[in-house]
């Protein structure tokens, strides 16, 4: 249905997405995940015809959306990262403009207005203007919004940043019923793991303006599956402990957040936990808690770009 071929976006002398391949099938839900900064958001503006590529191509059921931009439009919602309303009109009002601008009129146009509104749940405030609106509310109005002209593709750019909890469980349940209900396609991008594991049937991991890995779940765990994960919980921080442990050519990850709590991805083929005591002992570090699982695609994504998600 939508694809990306070689899509490439250089700024000066920066290169922001790096010949990124990727697709998306009817009805299917699709994650691209990656940490501020990784290429995620220029590559949607591509897809969405916001900004020309600087090489490469966006296809659309075989044609070239760069070369016939309309081909794509209507039949595309995007859901920007930043809030795209008009604070001083009501949601009644930011709605009505935005199906204007899909060329909705008369009682179509206040049929998809009260049809979005209660799929976002907010049909008894859509007289209120939208800065009296609470973050979560300007942000499900935002989703209306890229409703209006009820897309067969919808692109979610981090949706809920900086949101209280209730709203973004409120914000993922409607991406889950507008895929699985509506038969919706949707790309959603985040920082947030847990988000794209609930909703996401495939996976692209981006980094520095690539894609460095896709595929299902399952299929990008297997990575990490001749690894194993110990968890550590030290009594106090240890310093000289993670250090040892981060020499250890046997530890193929150490990822210690604040020295206390320590993540180790080790063989399954070695047993270290012997090694491990014993370096504790030497540096006087006290082990109150130890657990060994099976790598997440939060370790995964370690393994693969040296860091953290949210980095």
């Amino acid at each position: 249905m939508l694809e990306t071929i070689e899509l490439r976006k250089v700024f000066k002398n920066k290169t922001a997405v790096d010949g990124v391949n990727l697709y998306l099938d009817p009805g299917e839900s699709v994650g691209l995940l990656g940490p501020n900064g990784a290429g995620k958001s220029t590559t949607i503006s591509m897809i969405s015809t916001l900004i020309k590529p600087t090489s490469g191509d966006v296809k659309m059921n075989g044609q070239s959306v760069l070369k016939h931009p309309k081909i794509i439009r209507s039949e595309l919602g995007v859901v920007p990262q930043e809030i795209a309303l008009y604070p001083d009109l009501s949601a009644l009002e930011n709605l009505q403009f935005f199906g204007r601008i899909y060329g909705l009129k008369g009682k179509e146009l206040n049929r998809a207005v009260q049809e979005v509104l209660e799929l976002v749940d907010l049909t008894d405030r859509q007289k209120e203007r939208i800065k009296t609106y609470s973050g979560g509310m300007k942000r499900r109005i935002n989703i209306a919004a890229a409703l209006m002209h009820q897309p067969k593709i919808i692109i979610m750019d981090e949706p809920t940043v900086g949101i209280d909890p209730q709203s973004r469980n409120y914000i993922l349940e409607t991406v889950r019923r507008l895929n699985t209900e509506k038969k919706m396609s949707v790309l959603y991008t985040s920082h947030y793991m847990e988000e794209v594991e609930q909703l996401c049937d495939r996976i692209y991991i981006m980094d520095h303006g690539k894609v460095i890995a896709s595929g299902r779940k399952d299929e990008l765990k297997s990575i990490l599956s001749a690894e194993d994960m110990i968890v550590l919980q030290l009594e106090e921080p240890c310093e000289p402990f993670v250090d040892e442990l981060k020499q250890d050519i046997n530890i193929r990850k150490v990822d210690a957040d604040g020295n206390k709590m320590i993540k180790l991805i080790v063989p399954k083929t070695v047993n270290l936990l012997g090694q491990i005591f014993q370096a504790a002992e030497r540096h006087s570090a006290r082990i109150v808690n130890l657990n060994v699982q099976k790598p997440s695609l939060e370790d995964v994504f370690l393994h693969l770009t040296g860091r953290k998600l949210r980095d």
